[in-house]
């Protein structure tokens, strides 16, 4: 029975050892990961993104464009990417006038 339990207490430490070693190693990764981690200007501070999204484009364009029109049953994703580029221009156009100095992208997700 003496021995039955000493074979378990060394299991059980064994096995706690090892938790220990793996908290012990997860801390020191996720401590690695917040040093790394900087936010523009070496700030922790998170960027801001204004997001931009055109509900029905194919509406919009068909009531902008004729062309759209007989385009936009047919090919529908090139319209779509014609509106957000149109959209971009003119955004960009009247910040421009307000001098507003913004950094615009499309980014297709």
């Amino acid at each position: 029975m003496n021995t039955l339990l000493l074979v378990l207490s060394l299991i059980l430490v064994i096995v706690s050892s090892w938790l220990f070693w793996q908290v012990h190693r997860q801390r020191k990764m996720i401590d690695e990961a917040n040093a790394e981690g900087h936010g523009p200007d070496d700030t922790r501070e998170p960027q801001i993104v204004l997001t931009l999204r055109v509900r029905d484009p194919i509406a919009l364009a068909k009531r902008e464009s004729k062309s759209a029109r007989m385009l936009a049953d047919r090919l529908p994703v090139m319209v779509e990417r014609l509106v957000y580029q149109e959209v971009m221009n003119e955004l960009e156009l009247e910040l421009a006038e307000r001098e507003i100095d913004v950094e615009m992208k499309l980014e297709y997700r």
